[in-house]
């Protein structure tokens, strides 16, 4: 299949001017494109004051950051993505919006260009839907920031050929990124995994278990570099709702990712986290007291094992392998280790045990054992 050397971005925000700065340092031609002229020179600053940076620090010689300024052509008009080997939407995270600018681009690039969605939580084969050859439709969900984060969920639509999510996924690697291959199902990878380091945080803290500091500082003491309120406050709780609310919808209700009255709350306040000062935490004066808290026991063996839990599931169901698991988790959401190979390191047989007494206590189905932990426990197995 032919290389993407030529890339195409919708979309000059955050995430689209991230990826076009991956693109350029990966020594392709990029053409950014968004309707706003504001927008392609807030991205232009924003990419010469990183690559200043990166001189600065050594990081980069002067020569090679002027090279990747000049790889990219930012514009205000579509037409300029005709002769594009890819086109990657970052646009607004609205399925019809999204559907609506694939039709455009149909009309103007060529019958090979690969059209790649960077969506989170939208079903990548409905918006395959939208188009006239729903085959060359791939989704690629960088995380933010780009540059910084290192992996890239791969994710064919139902339509889409194995040779081209093959061929995505080398893409990627050229790129300089680590590609994890996930099913085209709510939240992928990370998005589902992540779910319970959310949800059964805030459980905690509504049982009274442990205070907001409290429980951050058990999950800090297990290596992650934020606890769950911490990171809750980072990503803003309009965010981290709105992706539980779509997830919790998508599985018709799974009580597993039900979201949270506490959090729906804070929503309702509009305390969103750190953007508006103030959220589990206050913001407004220096952002320490998160690193106040006692490691409470039990807090974080429960946190764990829900994650280890849905990871597990997520290979049940064939969502994604192990491997591929293990390393989204690792390089999308920083965590200290592969959650199938700490699984392993508990034993197989002691995470169950976990899981029933959680089960036993509640009477929940947010609770219930994945099917291949019981087998493998049953049969002595492990991930690796």
């Amino acid at each position: 299949m032919k290389k993407w050397q030529r890339v195409g971005i919708v979309g000059a925000g955050t995430m689209g001017s991230g990826i076009a700065q991956v693109a350029a340092q990966a020594g392709r031609e990029v053409v950014l494109v968004d309707a706003s002229e504001e927008a392609l020179e807030r991205s232009e600053r924003a990419l010469s004051k990183v690559l200043a940076r990166l001189v600065e620090k050594g990081r980069m010689t002067e020569e090679a950051s002027q090279s990747i300024a000049q790889r990219i052509q930012r514009v205000a008009n579509l037409d300029a993505l005709s002769n594009c080997d890819v086109v990657i939407e970052a646009i607004v995270e609205d399925l019809d919006v999204k559907s609506t600018l694939f039709r455009q681009l149909e009309d103007l690039v060529t019958t090979e260009t690969v059209l790649a969605t960077n969506t989170s939580s939208l079903s990548v084969t409905a918006l395959a839907r939208a188009c006239r050859h729903p085959e060359r439709v791939l989704g690629l969900h960088f995380f933010n920031p780009a540059p910084l984060m290192a992996l890239v969920e791969v994710v064919p639509a139902l339509q889409t050929p194995t040779e081209l999510a093959q061929h995505g996924v080398e893409e990627m690697a050229a790129w300089g990124k680590s590609p994890a291959s996930a099913k085209d199902t709510p939240g992928f990878i990370v998005n589902r995994v992540a779910r319970p380091f959310y949800s059964e945080g805030i459980r905690l803290l509504e049982e009274g278990v442990a205070s907001v500091a409290d429980i951050d500082a058990s999950m800090r003491a297990q290596g992650f570099r934020m606890g769950p309120f911490e990171l809750m406050d980072l990503i803003g709780h309009d965010v981290n709702y709105a992706v539980t609310s779509t997830v919790h919808q998508a599985f018709y209700g799974d009580s597993r990712y039900r979201p949270s009255h506490t959090q729906r709350q804070l929503v309702a306040a509009n305390w969103l986290g750190r953007k508006t000062g103030r959220g589990f935490y206050q913001h407004n004066h220096a952002i320490g007291a998160a690193t106040e808290g006692q490691v409470v026991e039990g807090v974080a063996e429960r946190i764990l094992s829900m994650l280890m839990n849905e990871a597990a599931d997520a290979v049940f169901w064939q969502v994604a392998s192990v491997e591929d698991i293990d390393l989204a988790m690792q390089k999308g959401v920083n965590y200290p280790k592969g959650l199938l190979a700490w699984a392993d390191e508990w034993g197989i047989q002691e995470l169950t045990n976990i899981l029933d007494s959680f089960h036993q206590r509640y009477g929940e189905e947010r609770y219930r054992v994945s099917p291949l932990l019981r087998d493998m426990a049953r049969l002595g197995k492990t991930f690796y």
